[in-house]
């Protein structure tokens, strides 16, 4: 075979096995992305080899071996050393403060101030694995869908409508229940309820046609792909908006170099009935969605803050102020967003925190509060030790203010999954924990944290008061403050809501409270002097 068809010939042959590479693969066309270059690279070989085999010399006596195009092998170890080039000037050997700045932290912040004093009655004490347990059961209900579906294992956290909710799709349960179902579609999504546990599942007028478990040109990555060929997707989201309608979320990723210092650019929603979609800047995102930064990206640029921001060598040798997150995370629900929480230790991990940070999963705002005390995995070990020969096991804690204070709440488990205490644990001091039997409710748990203080909540009234009259006097081992102001109002307060402050109070002085509710006696859930 002449060369000029040979090249024509595998040419061809490079293309048929591109597109099909490319229709299993789904690689992004875009130089930015590691994926592309092995598509890239595989490409090459192909082509490599097939010229080879054309161009293969035969003669009477011997069959020489393959004469490979060495421009092709030479092209493929150049672009090999520039990427490595490249990504080794962009680096964060040499732009250290620039992978510290990959997301802005707020080290100002106020705990008390930005997170609202708890309130049990939107407490999202279910987590991820209870959802599950739950959605399971409302689908063992349906044996006209359980048979032909399967839950989705996503359990995506969202605020619906101010409404702590996990929301799930069903999928096809087989490439044969896809073919029998195709036409009409995914029928409908679970929704669990993070506080009460009430679980649904929504059957949909129109089924859901584009799925990560359907086929051919239905199959939700593949639409994808074909609709935005130069896109790096990162990990889509099943979310529903105001009204119940169905999205997938799909961040838009941005690289320096190749595949490093990693962000999101913009925002797929794409449409599963329909197949439509739109994209958006993040700034423009509707504020419905409450998952555009992944968990996993958010950590990833609070430690290259934590690493960085001291520059490269530091990172390395001083390590002066260098601090990075704790294993695990949890979300908590505000402002109708979705936050993810995890604390902050330093580069030693010396099972201690330094504080945490609340990362605004849709906005991307994260603020640092400090708050010296026991990290994540010391707070639930001591909240086992508290009920041991249960072999209870703990869930990850929940981050919580409990009187103007930051405070751990685990759920203990049993072997079967079903929550059966409650425990609260000091995030300054891990020691000071308290266990309460789940029959006796989260507020009764609450209070025996407390020592029978009273909670406060989100309706607190704070005032100023002056002081007409205080006397004292001892209540089971505890001492008890009455105060009379000068309106002739009466309050009582434990001496352990201020323990500094109160045996130092006189007539005639001045003094801000916060109590839940008036009565005839006010509970003081909060003192100051100013």
């Amino acid at each position: 075979m002449s060369k000029k068809k040979a090249i024509i010939t595998s040419s061809i042959i490079t293309l048929i096995i591109g597109l099909i590479y490319f229709y299993f693969v789904l690689p992004p066309i875009n130089p930015q992305s590691f994926a592309f270059w092995i598509f890239v690279f595989v490409l090459a070989f192909v082509f490599m080899i097939a010229y080879s085999s054309f161009t293969t010399v035969v003669t009477l006596r011997t069959r020489t071996l393959p004469k490979s195009p060495l421009y092709v092998i030479g092209g493929i170890v150049g672009i090999s050393l520039l990427i490595i080039i490249v990504n080794f000037i962009l680096s964060p050997l040499f732009n250290a403060k620039s992978y510290a700045k990959r997301i802005v932290v707020n080290e100002n912040a106020n705990f008390t101030e930005d997170v609202a004093p708890v309130n049990f009655n939107a407490l999202p004490l279910l987590d991820k694995d209870s959802s599950q347990r739950l959605g399971d059961k409302v689908m063992g209900q349906m044996p006209e869908l359980v048979s032909q579906f399967e839950v989705s294992s996503l359990y995506t956290q969202i605020n619906f409508n101010d409404k702590i909710m996990r929301v799930t799709p069903l999928e096809y349960a087989s490439i044969i229940k896809y073919f029998t179902n195709r036409n009409e579609g995914v029928k409908g999504y679970i929704t669990v309820n993070s506080v009460s546990g009430d679980t649904e599942l929504v059957k949909l007028e129109q089924g859901m046609k584009y799925m990560p478990s359907a086929l051919f040109f239905e199959n939700l990555q593949r639409k994808l792909r074909l609709q935005y060929p130069t896109a790096i997707f990162g990990k889509e989201e099943f979310e529903i908006d105001n009204e119940g309608n169905p999205y997938w979320i799909v961040p838009v990723m941005k690289y320096t170099g190749v595949g490093l210092k990693r962000d999101v650019e913009s925002v797929i929603i794409l449409d599963p009935i329909t197949g439509k979609s739109t994209k958006y800047k993040v700034v423009d995102v509707p504020t419905w969605v409450d998952h555009v930064y992944s968990a996993d990206l958010l950590i990833e640029q609070v430690d290259d803050w934590g690493k960085y921001r001291g520059g490269f060598f530091n990172s390395i040798f001083g390590q002066k102020n260098v601090v990075k997150t704790t294993t695990g995370y949890n979300y908590t629900v505000m402002n109708d967003d979705v936050y993810l929480y995890t604390g902050v230790t330093s580069a030693a991990m010396d099972q201690s925190i330094l504080g945490f940070i609340l990362s605004n999963m849709r906005t991307k705002e994260t603020k640092f509060y400090p708050a010296p005390g026991a990290e994540e995995s010391s707070a639930m070990a001591s909240a086992v030790g508290q009920v041991q020969q249960m072999n209870y096991k703990a869930t990850f804690p929940l981050l919580i203010n409990l009187n103007n204070k930051p405070t751990y709440l685990i759920s203990l488990k049993d072997n079967a999954g079903l929550v059966k205490m409650y425990a609260f644990v000091d995030v300054e001091d891990y020691q000071k924990v308290v266990v309460t039997d789940v029959a006796e409710g989260i507020e009764v748990a609450a209070k025996n944290y407390l020592g029978g203080i009273e909670i406060t909540n989100q309706d607190a009234i704070t005032k100023e008061i002056k002081i007409a009259s205080i006397t004292s006097a001892m209540i089971d081992g505890t001492s008890y403050y009455y105060v009379t102001d000068q309106e002739g109002k009466q309050y009582k307060a434990s001496i352990k809501i201020n323990t500094d402050l109160f045996p130092f109070l006189h007539v005639n002085d001045t003094v801000t409270i916060t109590y839940n509710k008036e009565s005839a006696v006010t509970e003081i859930t909060k003192i100051e002097k100013k």
